[in-house]
């Protein structure tokens, strides 16, 4: 608890000088996600040396994974509102990695869950438990971001912790559904290529896909293509009623990623994965020279 807030008072130190200083709102936004990032981080090492049974941990992990994503994309609205799409896209793409590195086998993702269900590599009883966890570390998270945004720092924080929020949904309920599942199903098809081509910057390469694919339904739906995501942000903001939100987040999604378990196992993609991948004569896969 005290590193707790030993941190967080050199964290307002450094905002509020480089703010007064330079007038940077973007790196306090910067500085915030890596705070969000860091205090994650230490939880998930206080778990994995307190709590023995692996289940209990898993559970854990999952809500503290699904506590860092929503607490930084919260943050990456601020940065896409007022620095654009294309700040936001870079945010996104090295988040993305520092995810992938550091969450282990957590996913804060509920279709992943679904997934293995399907595969038969889980039970319905474990999945629904891990989507607990995540929504529960999803939605709690929002209360330490309101802290953050009550002090202001930013100008573009003013008001808005706060603030009514309205839904990024721009397009028919189910064309918004059709749009997060294809891109969902897209981006799932894409790490199960990677995962068993095993390429080098598989990881780079994976978040770059994922943050292509949100930058392209951006516009639409929003590209979230995680529910619990989606219903941390954007649950109850005006502009669609829950139902609407649960068929566009949650259904279209969750079917998108059972689709990919499917076309997964289709020869023509099959025989796609497998061929021979080259750019200008050099191969980029770990298992062939160039």
């Amino acid at each position: 608890m005290k590193f707790t807030i030993d941190v967080l008072g050199i964290f307002l130190k450094v905002v509020i000088r480089v703010n007064k200083v330079t007038f940077a709102p973007l790196v306090v936004s910067a500085l915030f996600i890596l705070l969000t990032s860091l205090l994650a981080h230490c939880a998930r090492r206080l778990v994995q040396k307190a709590v023995q049974e692996p289940f209990v941990r898993l559970l854990l992990e999952e809500a503290i994974a699904a506590a860092e994503l929503c607490g930084c994309c919260f943050e990456l609205i601020i940065v896409a509102d007022n620095f654009g799409v294309g700040t936001y896209a870079i945010f996104l793409f090295l988040l993305t990695i520092w995810w992938s590195m550091n969450w282990g086998d957590a996913t804060a993702c509920p279709y992943t869950h679904i997934e293995d269900v399907i595969e038969g590599k889980g039970d319905v009883r474990k999945a629904l438990l891990k989507t607990w966890a995540e929504l529960t570390g999803g939605l709690l998270v929002f209360k330490y971001v309101q802290m953050y945004w009550a002090l202001e720092i930013s100008e573009t924080h003013k008001d808005k912790a706060f603030e009514d929020c309205k839904a990024d949904l721009q397009v028919p309920v189910l064309y918004g559904a059709v749009v997060e599942g294809v891109a969902t199903c897209l981006c799932r098809l894409a790490s199960k290529a990677l995962g068993d081509l095993n390429p080098r910057f598989s990881t780079a390469i994976d978040a770059f896909i994922g943050t292509s694919l949100v930058v392209a339904a951006f516009e639409y739906s929003g590209g979230y293509f995680n529910p619990v995501l989606a219903t941390s942000l954007k649950a109850g903001c005006e502009g669609h009623s829950l139902l609407e939100h649960a068929v566009v987040y949650w259904i279209g999604a969750c079917a998108g990623s059972a689709l990919s378990v499917y076309m997964y196992k289709l020869p023509i993609i099959k025989k796609f994965v497998r061929g021979t991948t080259e750019v200008n004569g050099d191969s980029i896969w770990a298992d062939k020279e160039d």
